[in-house]
């Protein structure tokens, strides 16, 4: 436990039993749910969403569209709050820099060897500065899951603070992939190092190879996050990914950061949701009707 990264692991207080975990859960869902389960909360969650097109058959001509719905957005549905960000492959940066007119939203890449991480760490960092350069307000990439399971925490912590440099003004959210990670004691350690690496944004998981965003994974990241606030004053966001698709999931996500880490981080400036399918969900249900507008 000499190196500074299992010290900072071994100092944290944070919850690393997963039945424990499992149990907190449970108790915050089944007493505040329902009081967030009305539609503004609805309403917020809805401006919380980066609204995410990761396909192999996207294209300048099916992105600048998907934008274009966003745009649109805003002339329908006056009375409503857009998404967040928007967020494509690196590539396409500059097709939302150009068609994008709603000044409210954001631009987010997904960079660094996304969804695996593994490629060349000189290619990870030429491909966040290059999205930047094209665009881009936010960056997602993924941690290096298999130096993080093999021990490597100083690969890990420089991999990251090295794209955190190649951001610039950019933001960086980092995918700790916690479908792959499994155990409450990973995630939280995952968390840490993530941390202190340069990292903006927590983020659960790529919704690609492994499974997607879970509660308990949620919770941990959310007292990860407090408990580094309380030492440092800075605070870091939190984004749930990969199978948050209908309503009562993202109030879910919402109850779990609210107890956790209280009202203030309810904004989207440090609450998000990964969706493609969620925006026609909620709308439908802010609205009372089956919509399918994205």
């Amino acid at each position: 436990m000499s190196d500074k990264y299992n010290q900072a692991i071994a100092n944290s207080k944070v919850l690393e039993d997963d039945a424990a975990v499992a149990a907190a859960v449970k108790k915050i869902l089944d007493e505040h749910f329902e009081e967030n389960n009305n539609t503004e909360v609805y309403k917020f969650l809805f401006n919380t969403i980066d609204l995410t097109t990761l396909k192999a058959t996207d294209s300048p001509v099916s992105v600048a569209d998907f934008v274009e719905r966003v745009n649109k957005f805003d002339e329908e549905y006056p009375m409503l709050n857009n998404v967040a960000a928007i967020c494509v492959y690196p590539n396409f940066a500059q097709v939302v820099r150009t068609v994008l007119d709603v000044s409210r939203v954001d631009i987010a890449c997904v960079s660094g060897g996304f969804p695996s991480s593994q490629t060349f760490n000189e290619v990870k960092i030429a491909e966040t500065a290059l999205a930047v350069d094209n665009g881009a307000d936010e960056i997602d990439i993924v941690l290096n899951v298999g130096n993080f399971l093999d021990g490597d925490y100083e690969a890990v912590c420089d991999e990251i603070a090295e794209q955190k440099a190649a951001c610039r003004e950019a933001r960086l959210k980092v995918i700790l992939e916690t479908g792959a990670l499994k155990t409450a004691r990973n995630i939280k350690a995952a968390s840490i190092l993530s941390m202190y690496s340069g990292a903006d944004f927590l983020k659960t998981s790529t919704g690609k190879e492994y499974p997607g965003a879970s509660l308990e994974a949620a919770y941990i990241m959310a007292l990860a996050i407090k408990e580094y606030h309380e030492a440092t004053g800075i605070k870091i966001g939190f984004k749930a990914a990969g199978g948050v698709a209908t309503t009562a999931d993202a109030v879910k996500y919402y109850t779990v950061i609210k107890e956790v880490l209280g009202e203030e981080w309810l904004t989207n400036e440090y609450f998000r949701l990964g969706a493609s399918r969620l925006a026609n969900n909620l709308l439908g249900d802010i609205l009372g009707k089956e919509i399918k507008f994205f």
